[in-house]
C-alpha cells in the first residue's frame, strides 16, 4: 500500500483582518494576506524488511492518513470511500441558482460540498462542488459569479465554472493566474470555455435558466486551459472526520439536541433566506438532514430524490450593502461565530481562515479543538452576521 496523503488537523497560528468579497449584476436579472498555516507532519513509520503506513489506534474517533485499499481512498470532502482517481482530483465548483423559478436543479445530488449565500434581491445562491461527476452528462442550471463564492472555491483548490459574471466586483478576480476557471462566454471572460456549455429546452422556464455545464464539454476545456487535475503539495483538507464505525454525535453527547435547522429563521427575511424558507430536518434512522424549500421537499431533477446530507454548517459572516443596486459583500476570510450540525446535535464554535485564499475555513468547538464531521455530504450556509438572530433550530 501506498500513503497518498493525509487528513490532518490544522492549526490556524494568527488572526487576520476580514477581506470581504462580493456581488454584482448582470444584464438581465437584477440579480486577504494573512499568516501562514502551519501543517503538522506525522512520520510514516515503517517496519522491516518492507516499510507500511502508520495506522491510527483501532480506537481513535477520527480518520488518520489515508490509505490505498484495492484503488479506493477517503475522499477529502467526504469521508467516504472512494476510487482513489476521484478522491485524488481537484473538484470543480459550479455555480447553480437556487430561486423558485430555476428548480429543480439538475445532478445537485452529487455535490460532495454544497455552499450557500444571500445574493441581491434577498434570495439565495448555491456552489456545489463535485469530485463525482464521471458519471453525470450535465450539471445546472449555471449561473453568474459573485466574488465571495469564487474566494471559497479556491480554498477547495476546486476549478470554478460559471455562466455570466458580476462585472465590478468579479472581472477582475476571476481573471486572475491564481483562478482556474471554465467560464462561459460572456464579456468579461477572458478565457471563454465555448465547449462545455450548452442550453437545454425547459418549456416555460426563463432562457438564464436553461443553460448547463456540460461534462465532457468541461474536461475538454480543462484540457485546452491547461489545467492540472491534482491537488498541489500544501493542499488542506477542509473536514476532519470521524472513523469508520464511529459516529461524530458519540463526542457531543454533552452538546444540544438540534432536529430542526432553519437557517433563516421561521419568518422574515432580512438576512436572505426568508424569501423561500429553507430548512433541515434531522432524520436519526438514516443520520441525515433533509433538505426543505418552499414548504416542500427539495429535489435533485436527476433521480427526483430529496437532497440530504450528513453534515450542515452556519458559518457567520460579516455581510454588507455594497451599493445601491444591492450588491452585497460578505467577509469569508478571517474568523468569525460557526455551529455544526451533524448527528443530531448543535456544535458552537468558531470558524478560521487565516491563510488567505488556497486554504478553506475551518470550524472549532468552543474548546479551541476541531469539530469532527460524520462522513458524508456537507451544506454550508452563509449566514449573514447582522441578522444572525434570526437563525433558529430546535
Amino acid at each position: 500500500m501506498t500513503v497518498k496523503r493525509k487528513f490532518l488537523t490544522v492549526t490556524a497560528m494568527l488572526a487576520a483582518g476580514m477581506v470581504f468579497a462580493g456581488c454584482g449584476k448582470e444584464e438581465k436579472e437584477p440579480e486577504e494576506q494573512v499568516p501562514q498555516v502551519v501543517v503538522e507532519q506525522i512520520p510514516v513509520e515503517t517496519a522491516e524488511p518492507e516499510p507500511e503506513p502508520s495506522e491510527e489506534p483501532e480506537d481513535s474517533p477520527v480518520i488518520g492518513e489515508r490509505e490505498s485499499v484495492d484503488g479506493k481512498m477517503q475522499s477529502y470532502l467526504t469521508g467516504e470511500w472512494k476510487d482513489a482517481a476521484v478522491v485524488n482530483r481537484r473538484p470543480i465548483a459550479v455555480m447553480i441558482p437556487n430561486n423558485s423559478p430555476a428548480l429543480p436543479q439538475y445532478g445537485i445530488s452529487k455535490a460532495s460540498i454544497i455552499y450557500e449565500a444571500p445574493v441581491e434581491g434577498r434570495i439565495t445562491r448555491l456552489m456545489g462542488v463535485f469530485e463525482d461527476f464521471d458519471d453525470l452528462d450535465r450539471i445546472g442550471p449555471v449561473r453568474s459569479s459573485r466574488d465571495y463564492y469564487v474566494y471559497v472555491a479556491m480554498g477547495y483548490e476546486a476549478i470554478y465554472c460559471n455562466w455570466g459574471l458580476a462585472r465590478p466586483y468579479v472581472e477582475e478576480l476571476i481573471n486572475r493566474d491564481t483562478v482556474q476557471n471554465i467560464s462561459a462566454a460572456v464579456e468579461g471572460i477572458n478565457k471563454p470555455a465555448h465547449e462545455a456549455f450548452d442550453r437545454v429546452s425547459r418549456p416555460g422556464y426563463a432562457t438564464e435558466f436553461t443553460g448547463y455545464l456540460f461534462i465532457d464539454g468541461m474536461k475538454e476545456a480543462a484540457e485546452r486551459l491547461g489545467y492540472e487535475w491534482e491537488y498541489d503539495d500544501a493542499y488542506v483538507p477542509p473536514f476532519t472526520f470521524a472513523a469508520e464505525g464511529k459516529r461524530a454525535e458519540e463526542l457531543y453527547t454533552d452538546k444540544e439536541d438540534a432536529t430542526m435547522v432553519y437557517p433563516g429563521g421561521q419568518s422574515g427575511n432580512q438576512g436572505g433566506y426568508g424569501a423561500y424558507n429553507p430548512y433541515f430536518e434531522y432524520n436519526e434512522q438514516e443520520g441525515v438532514y433533509y433538505r426543505y424549500q418552499n414548504g416542500k421537499e427539495q429535489i435533485d431533477e436527476l433521480d427526483g430524490k430529496q437532497l440530504s446530507v450528513a453534515n450542515v454548517v452556519f458559518q457567520y459572516c460579516h455581510g454588507e450593502v455594497r451599493d445601491s443596486h444591492d450588491y452585497l459583500a460578505f467577509g469569508v476570510h478571517g474568523e468569525g461565530d460557526a455551529i455544526v450540525f451533524t448527528g443530531g446535535k448543535a456544535i458552537k464554535g468558531t470558524w478560521k481562515r487565516l491563510d488567505g485564499d488556497a486554504t478553506p475555513a475551518k470550524f472549532y468547538d468552543e474548546n479551541g479543538e476541531e469539530v469532527v464531521f460524520n462522513q458524508g455530504k456537507t451544506w454550508i450556509c452563509n449566514i449573514w452576521k447582522e441578522y444572525g438572530e434570526f437563525v433558529d433550530y430546535k
